[in-house]
Order: structure tokens, then C-alpha cells, then sequence
């Protein structure tokens, strides 16, 4: 068997990868939603893509942040609500609370500092939209679906 011979990953282990590691994120969600909090002094730095599909920021947000933003959940956040594909929640921006769902899809990093625990994802496939077609008023849109194929780096679990 040559090396360009490799068999093909018919059960694309690497989604299945991408897909459990995103349910540590939601199992850490969940533990925030408790009603002491975050235990200890764990708190969370979420990276996404705020032009991922199915990402909803507030339009303000999204002209601040035309890329990617990055939230830290852990004194002050309301409504926080894991679900199985994303998570809503509401955080303040210049003294404003202001709603975000995020699909776990969308997310490119996590990190919790108290551990210096960090999961590094590809960033989704974006399609681009034209300034035009966004509608402000429209929080509901939904964008197409990404079914790419999604890599995360456990360079930094290794040991050196």
C-alpha cells in the first residue's frame, strides 16, 4: 500500500470529534446555569463567529464585531440556556443587556483561564452576505446550514 493509498474515513471521525468536544462546551454551560453559578473560580472566554449561520447578535454588536467577538461569562449574565445545538444568553455591552445565540458551530475558541483549559476550533464556513441584505429587524433569519467538515487542534494538550 502506497502512501497516497489511505482508506477512506467512511465514519468521519473527525466531525464525531468536533461534535464531543462542542458537548464539553454545553456540559460547562450547563454547569453555569446552576443556581450557585459557576462553581469556584472558573469563568468562560467564548470566541464565534458572529456571521456563522444561525448566529443572532444585535445589529449594533454585529457592525462592532463584523468577525468575530469574543464574551466572557462569569459575574454578570442573565438567562443562560444551553440547548443542544446553541446556547442564548444575555450579557451587557456599554451597560445594555443585549441577547446572543450562538450555535456551538460558531465557536472558534474556549477557554477557561482558572484551569488554563482552551479548546481551539476551525472557524466555520461563512458565506458572504452583502451589506444590503441584512436586515436589522430581522433577528430570526436563518442562514444556510454548514455541513464542512470541522478540525479542532489538540496540539496544545500534548506534552512537550
Amino acid at each position: 500500500m502506497s502512501d497516497q493509498d489511505f482508506p477512506t474515513d467512511e465514519m468521519r471521525y473527525d466531525l464525531l470529534t468536533q461534535q464531543a468536544l462542542r458537548g464539553v462546551i454545553r456540559a460547562a454551560l450547563l454547569r453555569a446555569t446552576d443556581a450557585d453559578g459557576l462553581p469556584g473560580a472558573h469563568h468562560f472566554y467564548i470566541t464565534f463567529k458572529t456571521r456563522a449561520p444561525d448566529v443572532s447578535i444585535p445589529a449594533d454588536l454585529l457592525e462592532r464585531y463584523p468577525d468575530e467577538i469574543t464574551i466572557v461569562i462569569q459575574h454578570q449574565y442573565w438567562d443562560l440556556t444551553p440547548d443542544e445545538d446553541q446556547f442564548s444568553i444575555v450579557l451587557q455591552f456599554s451597560g445594555q443587556p443585549k441577547k446572543l445565540v450562538v450555535p456551538y458551530a460558531a465557536i472558534t475558541r474556549f477557554y477557561d483561564p482558572s484551569v488554563q483549559f482552551v479548546l481551539q476550533f476551525e472557524p466555520p464556513q461563512i458565506v458572504p452576505i452583502e451589506e444590503d441584505e441584512i436586515d436589522p429587524l430581522d433577528e430570526d433569519d436563518d442562514g444556510p446550514i454548514d455541513d464542512g467538515p470541522k478540525v479542532v487542534s489538540l496540539d496544545q494538550f500534548r506534552k512537550k
